[in-house]
């Protein structure tokens, strides 16, 4: 299965918010309005530009697990992004990424390492994941990662159509 055939509805309520981008490589990241790390937006919104053009889809997936920092409504969230950082790119509904409920789309990233060796449970807002176009898990990225930051940048630019 590719991540493309979860299901998992667009902040707006939209379906099939990973469906839609099926052929693109994808950088997906769990987000927060009130974390430390949230100032990451501008530089996802950035890469979000940047890339455009080339096949990439920066998408948000909101999570309030850690410390409750992100415990707005989809009215809400959607405000945040748009007034205090020009978030252009799609942001789907808020879900649990660890623990008994985790969505299946994170189900599916978790097993995948990160840059230090880290599998399993995310560990914080601002994670990062890149898929390949083909649905499979290309690079995973610590929280505290610049989405910026040449690994992360080469890992896009491989994983980009």
């Amino acid at each position: 299965m590719s991540i493309f055939d979860i299901e998992i509805a667009g902040l707006d309520g939209s379906a099939d918010a990973l469906g839609r981008h099926r052929g693109k490589a994808l950088l997906l990241v769990n987000v927060a309005s009130r974390c430390g790390l949230t100032p990451q937006y501008t530089a996802l919104q950035r890469l979000a530009e940047r890339y455009a053009d080339r096949g990439l889809v920066v998408l948000g997936v909101p999570c309030n697990q850690f410390g409750g920092q992100e415990p707005g409504s989809p009215a809400e969230i959607a405000e945040f992004c748009d007034v205090n950082y020009g978030v252009t790119f799609p942001i789907t509904e808020k879900v649990e990424v660890n623990g008994e409920d985790r969505h299946p789309l994170y189900a599916a990233l978790t097993g995948t390492p990160d840059d230090t060796g880290h599998t399993g449970d995310v560990r914080w807002n601002f994670e990062k994941f890149v898929i390949a176009p083909d649905g499979r898990v290309a690079a995973r990225f610590n929280p505290r990662v610049d989405p910026e930051s040449d690994e992360v940048v080469t890992a896009l630019e491989k994983a980009l159509p």
